[in-house]
């Protein structure tokens, strides 16, 4: 499976992964069936609330700094149209960024050709 687009994506997923019903999943999270459902279909933005995304972290077995937790987080962030917290404290990344949405402006690249540039940036 590729990267996943969307929060709701990666949360379903996630969610499969662990052979999680929706109901059994949200019980296990202290959430509203009916919020993660649209959450997981992109009707609604994903949770912004740290504490929620906890509360999905723990539910899903996922340990605060894994590559898991960190895409989770850095999903709900895009998704509600914000940079993630870690990029935008880190003075490097944040100097990057116009560049890099230049670059993405300017052409439609490929995903192999975005996982080049990450690299790159990651890299540097």
């Amino acid at each position: 499976m590729g990267t996943p687009a969307s929060f709701g994506e990666w949360l379903k997923a996630q969610r499969g992964r662990k052979r999680l019903a929706l109901r059994v999943f949200a019980r296990k999270a202290g959430l509203d069936p009916g919020n993660l459902s649209r959450y997981e279909r992109g009707v609604v933005q994903p949770p912004q609330d740290e504490a929620v995304l906890e509360r999905i972290g723990h539910a899903l077995g996922l340990k605060p700094g894994s590559a898991a937790w960190s895409e989770m987080v850095h999903l709900s962030a895009i998704g509600g149209r914000r940079i993630p917290r870690d990029v935008a404290e880190d003075p490097e990344l944040l100097k990057a960024l116009p560049v890099l949405f230049r670059t993405l402006k300017g052409k439609k690249l490929s995903e192999e050709a975005l996982i080049r540039l990450a690299r790159r940036i990651q890299g540097s």
